[in-house]
């Protein structure tokens, strides 16, 4: 399927998030506007999994699901803690029951920012709830969504030592050398409209095209510090890459749309239904 004049996939974002309850479909409808085909909904913790799977059914085929456990839990900012194995398990029945239907495992990953993983132990856990979740999507045949906050370098070398296949780095924080080391493993980086204010600018110079995708991590990782981040906000990311590759508008959304497809198998399928 040819993606010239396509439009663009976010691919990820956070639209089980309650900032989004009361005018989701208003928010849906900028994004179509702004000519946004597809949304990956990524989950956190196991409490928001059916949320994301009814998004997926209201708006199916623009809203895709994908289920996994993030290195941080805990539902409000006072709570956040480093994950359990115990959270783990408490999500993978409800990822089993649903596999069939999923774009993704994600968003999992690793967070080693001082506040979370203060302590060896917590840093291992979190490796073993990554490698759990590697091997559950290798078995699957579903590519994975991955956060790797102050962990660039740890993350890149656990997915290549466990051998994932189909790999989203999303709002890389590490070095770009480092990043380079995952387009050498085949992987993808999203980036966020926060380029535009972050000091991910050196890592858009030196990624390849090839290797880009676009996301929002909407409400999080907007144009501005403290707003509410929405999907329509992609074509900020698009401009930006653009910008900096000097290439235009169209060129950076035919080639990370044909991304997407490529990471994403499910996702040519079902935005030809």
């Amino acid at each position: 399927m040819g993606t010239v004049g396509l439009g663009l996939v976010d691919c990820h974002c956070h639209l089980s998030d309650p900032d989004f309850d009361s005018d989701l479909d208003d928010v849906l409808e900028k994004a179509k506007k702004a000519k946004v085909i597809a949304l990956v909904a990524v989950a956190e913790h196991s409490e928001e999994f059916e949320k994301i799977m009814q998004l997926s059914e209201r708006y199916n085929g623009f809203v895709l699901p994908c289920l996994g456990v993030h290195p941080v839990q805990g539902l409000s900012p006072e709570g956040q803690r480093s994950v359990t194995l115990k959270d783990l398990d408490a999500a993978l029945p409800v990822i089993e029951n649903y596999k069939d239907r999923l774009l993704a495992i994600g968003e999992v990953g690793l967070d080693f920012s001082p506040r979370f993983a203060g302590t060896e132990d917590q840093k291992e856990e979190q490796r073993q709830v990554l490698i759990r979740q590697v091997q559950l999507a290798k078995r699957l045949n579903l590519p994975l969504n991955v956060h790797s906050r102050s962990a660039g370098r740890p993350t890149i070398n656990l997915l290549r030592e466990q051998g994932a296949g189909k790999v989203l780095l999303h709002a890389f924080d590490g070095r770009p050398a480092v990043a380079m080391e995952g387009v050498r493993a085949g992987y993808y980086f999203s980036i966020p409209p926060s380029v535009i204010r972050s000091g991910q600018q050196k890592l858009v110079k030196q990624l390849p095209l090839t290797s880009i995708c676009l996301e929002t991590d909407s409400p999080a990782l907007g144009p501005e510090k403290q707003v509410r981040n929405e999907p329509c906000n992609i074509s900020i990311s698009a401009e930006y890459v653009a910008q900096v590759k000097g290439i235009s508008v169209e060129e950076v959304m035919d080639v990370t749309t044909q991304n997407a497809l490529a990471l994403f198998p499910r996702l040519g399928p079902l935005l030809q239904k």
